[in-house]
């Protein structure tokens, strides 16, 4: 697909700016129902992770380890889904969602980027559930999905999905792996990259995270969206193309 074809290929609300794990801040943590009920109230696109658990549900966590968010030690792919959910809360108080539990609050209200946490190599049984688990999505181009680790990504678009391949600043040789994919997902200090600048030509860049008005305007004319945190959503309409 081409540049046009791409654009077209995802819900236009992605365009306006991405929420970073959900509208979240002091009050409401990370990766939470309310933050992403706050996102959909303020028709927000946002992003999530999923980890494969123990009993192959899929959690939504960032880390791997509960201890940052629950304040107790753990680790998502070492449990059960209910073990997580009976036996930690997040710092605000509210349980850990699973990914059928955002998805069924969500009802494609607004569209979703879903970041596929890979662990110790699970990253085949990671996505193949997630495929799964999209089963109930009406409309694709309301998913986008995201992961560092490439392989997690190969194969997903033949289920009509759009992929984009997390680019970080310790480990820019996977960038070799991004003409695999329709588009990357990069870090702010590396968007005037010759190699980044040279893909957008035929493909569709993102970049994270971003906190400042000021990074905001270093971004514009490299990329085509933004996720970003604890910055309202119209500061970042203000600056976005309408497409």
């Amino acid at each position: 697909m081409n540049r046009e074809e791409l654009l077209n290929n995802l819900n236009p609300l992605f365009f306006k700016g991405i929420a970073h794990r959900g509208l979240h801040d002091k009050i409401i943590t990370e990766n939470s129902l309310s933050a992403f009920k706050k996102a959909k109230d303020n028709k927000v696109a946002f992003e999530l992770d999923v980890h494969l658990t123990k009993d192959n549900q899929l959690i939504v966590m960032h880390d791997s380890s509960l201890k940052r968010t629950t304040s107790k030690e753990g680790i998502c792919e070492e449990l059960t889904l209910k073990e997580i959910q009976d036996n930690y809360k997040l710092l605000d108080g509210e349980k850990i969602p699973s990914l059928q539990e955002v998805l069924s609050q969500t009802n494609e209200e607004v569209p979703i980027v879903i970041e596929l946490k890979a662990y110790k190599g699970n990253f085949r049984p990671l996505k193949k559930r997630l495929i799964e688990e999209l089963k109930i999505i009406k409309d694709k181009k309301n998913v986008w999905i995201i992961s560092f680790d490439p392989r997690a990504l190969l194969g997903i678009n033949k289920y009509g999905y759009m992929r984009s391949l997390l680019i970080d600043r310790y480990h820019t040789w996977v960038m070799l792996c991004s003409f695999l994919f329709e588009s990357i997902d990069t870090h702010y200090s590396l968007l005037q990259r010759r190699d980044h600048i040279s893909y957008r030509k035929k493909h569709l860049v993102n970049v994270y995270t971003i906190e400042t008005e000021q990074q905001i305007k270093d971004s514009i004319g490299y990329v085509d969206t933004i996720t970003y945190q604890y910055l309202d959503p119209e500061i970042i309409h203000k600056y976005l193309p309408k497409k």
